[in-house]
């Protein structure tokens, strides 16, 4: 009989920089945003910080992942300038 092993995918900080979401919750000065994103063959929900401390993000702007915190954390950018 096989054996099957379980075992879990971790995603690395290289693997999430560049990544691109969407936010669900706005990201700003003094906010805990939220955002998701397209990750292991699914999408996910991160608590979000804006990678450029006086910026405010709006929900539904599509944003880029520029730094990962494990296990649920991001500091993003909008991906496009308004």
């Amino acid at each position: 009989m096989r054996e099957f092993r379980a075992y879990s995918v971790a995603m690395d900080d290289a693997s999430m920089v560049g990544l691109m979401g969407r936010v669900t919750g706005a990201v700003g000065p003094g906010l805990v945003g939220e955002v998701i994103v397209r990750v292991r063959g699914g999408a996910e929900h991160f608590l979000a910080y804006p990678a450029t401390p006086k910026e405010r993000i709006e929900r539904g702007t599509v944003v880029m992942v520029v730094e990962y915190l494990p296990p649920r954390t991001v500091y993003v950018s909008a991906a496009y300038d308004a």
